[in-house]
């Protein structure tokens, strides 16, 4: 597997590329699990025979590049921005035909969005907002984020897979907005299933901060299972 720094537009991308890729996995990430890339890719290889290509690209401003609408703080007091529009923008129209460009031949290679925390909150929202994904993994996603129930209660997602995934001390929380993410992700998966989507959720061990990486492989693997 090569691995390269590839600029896409004004951002820096991480890419391990198999030779003749079946499947194109995306990644939005923060500096440590930038570091932690290689060990994510090696377990998503440990799963998966399937050749790919996983790009990753380095998010700065965490609440506001991922953000699908602006909400008020929960930690601290840094509230969270509008810029997922402009971040999805950057993924349909620089970074996959830089990616297919520079590594596929197929102009239709399956796409598989995924990201944790945060960023799994973005991917599902992707998900609704973007067909250009036929799966999703949304790994320990910030599913009580404000406003979401609201948003995905008259919307059907357009990728025909769903990973979801959660920890299961991470609805044990003092805090009174985290403490929803149980049964949001709950009732999340159960919409799903309603609509016909393919999709699972799984009980992970520990609580947010556990071996995200391992988590977000597994998500990757089972999308590249359910989108073979």
């Amino acid at each position: 597997m090569k691995i390269e720094n590839l600029t896409c537009g004004v951002r820096s991308c991480t890419v391990h590329a198999d030779t003749a890729p079946e499947y194109l996995l995306i990644q939005p990430a923060d500096r440590r699990e930038l570091e932690l890339l290689g060990k994510e890719t090696a377990h998503i290889r440990s799963l998966t025979d399937a050749p790919f290509v996983f790009a990753a690209f380095e998010i700065t401003d965490w609440n506001s590049e991922l953000s699908p609408w602006e909400a008020p703080p929960v930690f601290e007091n840094e509230p969270f921005g509008s810029g997922a529009g402009e971040t999805l923008a950057f993924i349909e129209d620089t970074l996959i035909p830089k990616l297919t460009e520079t590594y596929s031949p197929n102009k239709d290679i399956p796409v598989i969005l995924g990201g944790y925390s945060l960023a799994g909150l973005f991917a599902l929202w992707a998900a609704y907002s973007s067909e250009r994904f036929d799966a999703v993994a949304a790994v320990s996603p910030s599913v009580w984020f404000s406003g979401w129930s609201d948003f995905i209660g008259s919307r059907s997602p357009a990728a025909k897979s769903i990973y979801l995934s959660l920890g299961k001390k991470e609805e044990k929380t003092r805090n009174k907005t985290m403490v929803a993410v149980g049964g949001n992700i709950r009732r999340q998966y159960k919409m799903l299933k309603t609509q016909g989507i393919g999709t699972v959720l799984e009980w992970n061990e520990g609580n947010h901060f556990t071996e995200p990486e391992i988590r977000t492989a597994k998500g990757f693997a089972w999308c590249i299972s359910a989108a073979h």
